[in-house]
C-alpha cells in the first residue's frame, strides 16, 4: 500500500492524473501498477484500478487475476468495482473511503443512487430498444463451439 500510495501522490506532482493509484500482486511480486490518468488520456474509463487490472492481466495472459491482489489508495468507484469483480482478484485492499474521495472532491454517491431508478427517470435517460433482435447476438454466442466462458 505504501507503493500505492507514493505513486498516487507523484502522479498528483507531476500533474498526470488525479490522486489515485493502484497496484496488482501475485506471490508476493509486483505484477502491474495503475495512476489515475483520466485528465490526462481524456477517457473517463482511466481510473487507476481499470489501468492496473488491464496491465496486470496483459501481464499474466489472463482475462482474470487468479491468486492476485489489488492494492488500491481509495475505496472503488462503481465502475472500478465491477471491473474488480469482472477480474476476480483474490482480494482487494483499500486505503481511504469513499467518504474521504467525496471531500476531496471525488463523488460518486450519486451513481450508486442512480443504479435504482428506473430507467427514463434517471440523470441520463437510458432508452431500452431492438431487444428481441439483440437476442441473436446471445444465440450467436450460445452456439459457438470455441467460446471461453467468464
Amino acid at each position: 500500500m505504501q507503493q500505492a500510495i507514493a505513486l498516487a501522490i507523484e502522479n498528483v506532482r507531476s500533474g498526470s492524473g488525479g490522486p489515485f493509484a493502484a497496484i496488482v500482486v501475485k506471490e508476493d511480486r509486483v505484477v502491474a501498477s495503475g495512476t489515475n490518468q483520466v485528465s490526462a488520456l481524456n477517457d473517463p474509463t482511466a481510473h487507476a484500478e481499470i489501468i492496473a487490472i488491464r496491465a496486470a492481466c496483459t501481464a499474466l495472459g489472463s482475462f482474470q487475476l487468479d491468486g492476485c491482489d489489488l492494492y488500491t489508495t481509495c475505496e472503488p468507484c462503481p465502475m472500478c468495482l465491477g471491473a474488480i469483480y469482472w477480474a476476480r482478484p483474490a482480494r482487494v485492499f483499500f486505503a481511504a473511503t469513499s467518504a474521504d474521495a467525496a471531500a476531496a472532491g471525488f463523488d460518486d454517491a450519486f451513481i450508486y443512487q442512480q443504479i435504482s431508478v428506473p430507467f427514463p427517470e434517471r440523470r441520463i435517460p437510458f432508452v431500452a430498444m431492438m431487444r428481441e433482435e439483440s437476442l441473436a447476438c446471445f444465440r450467436a454466442w450460445e452456439q459457438q463451439q470455441n467460446r471461453i466462458p467468464y
